[in-house]
């Protein structure tokens, strides 16, 4: 790869990432990044919750699993390195249910087999010994879970491309993808100079648009992204002494949703969230964005209608606590009883890229696919943030290198 040029689609966490590992690993090979938007980090990086997930809930053996033990050591390096923010808060996933305790025994087996550290199971007294106000009558206790700010990280990623010779070049919206003889012509939709770049290697990491831009690179149009938005509630500066660390339910294996928790920030603020309801734009920010391209190309896709079919009673739920405050408030309450609608106020929201097959299976694992020249994260959510660094590495490893 040296004396190459790779372009990269994408200036999220996973794109810079991918960008700096390049500059780093391979002297001589010139990285550029090309971002629609006039700033890093403008969607998924930008609008998460800045957790920095320990690996419990992946299955061993996948990616997830093992790109997110492997990226959690290298963020907190990284982080320690570079003064950046990372607490280690630690994590209570509660179960409120007996009906949960199977399910929470099956994950501490999981986060065991993922060599997950200093995870504990923890009594109900326990529960009340590290979080005063919660509920549960049984926990997993993960002390070394940790929240952090991905947009910095990811400026800061974006800092290390462009002292290394790269070039972060924003506004600048892929329209094609074309195969020449001994490269790729990548373009935008401007005219000028500007507006084309020649590249020996291409690397896609374009989140909530990957299918889209996978399919002008002739990558295929599956798996499809279905944008998911996320809100979230704010404890008021007064009551968020209700919660020290991170408290999470046991999730539910058929959903790749975590369900509603509390995250404390590191600007010390509290989130209460998120829900989880189909966003009718891509980047669908609010309940009034709504693109009528997108909602096209999702009722095109079979795939759209099976996930309807299987999934609409929680689709339904999930639209009642976007709607109402008291609902939305009404499952927080099982995990911190005493929170109620009087202690929030609406915060901000999220869209998660939802990767979902053709037969209408929400696509769990990460997808990193090759064609020749050009590589593309097909799906990358969550942990993809805490992963980051890892998923570059795999990517430089397995990937960009030739056999």
């Amino acid at each position: 790869m040296a004396d190459e040029t790779v372009g990269i689609v994408g200036a999220g966490i996973v794109g810079l990432a991918t960008g700096r590992e390049i500059a780093l690993r391979r002297p001589g090979t010139r990285v550029v990044v090309l971002e629609k938007e006039h700033e890093v980090a403008a969607h998924q990086s930008g609008h998460n919750s800045g957790v920095v997930h320990a690996g419990i809930y992946y299955p061993p053996g996948s990616l997830k699993a093992d790109l997110c033990v492997r990226g959690v050591s290298l963020l907190r390096e990284y982080c320690q390195e570079r003064r950046l923010p990372y607490e280690e808060t630690g994590k209570l996933v509660l179960a409120v249910r007996d009906d949960e305790l199977g399910r929470m025994a099956d994950l501490y087996e999981r986060a065991r087999n993922n060599h997950v550290p200093e995870l504990r199971r923890v009594s109900r007294q326990e529960i009340g010994e590290i979080e005063p106000h919660a509920g549960g009558i049984a926990a997993l206790y993960s002390p070394r879970t940790a929240i952090t700010d991905y947009r910095v990280i990811a400026r800061e990623f974006a800092a290390d491309i462009e002292s290394s010779g790269g070039e972060i070049r924003l506004g600048f919206p892929v329209t094609s993808i074309t195969g020449v003889p001994g490269g790729i012509d990548v373009t935008s939709g401007r005219e000028g100079d500007r507006g084309r770049i020649r590249v020996d290697r291409l690397v896609l990491c374009a989140g909530l648009h990957s299918d889209t831009v996978a399919r002008l690179a002739q990558g295929g149009g599956e798996p499809r992204i279905v944008p998911f938005r996320g809100e979230y509630m704010l404890l008021r500066p007064e009551r968020t002494a209700l919660v020290r660390g991170l408290i999470y339910p046991v999730p539910d294996p058929r959903y790749p949703f975590l369900g509603v928790h509390f995250t404390p920030r590191v600007d010390g603020s509290v989130e209460v969230g998120p829900n989880a309801v189909l966003a009718l734009a891509r980047e669908g920010y609010t309940r009034g964005r709504i693109s009528a391209r997108d909602l096209t190309g999702l009722a095109a896709y079979p795939g759209t209608w099976r996930m309807a079919a299987r999934h609409w009673r929680t689709g339904v739920k999930e639209y009642r606590g976007s709607l109402s405050t008291a609902a939305f408030m009404k499952a927080a309450r099982a995990y911190v009883p005493g929170v109620g609608v009087r202690d929030v106020v609406r915060g901000g929201a999220g869209v998660r890229a939802q990767a979902l097959d053709r037969d209408g299976t929400l696509v769990d694992d990460f997808r990193i696919h090759r064609a020749g020249r050009i590589t593309a994260v097909r799906n990358a959510p969550s942990p993809a943030a805490t992963a980051s660094m890892a998923i570059a590495a795999h990517i430089v490893d397995a990937v960009l290198t030739d056999a």
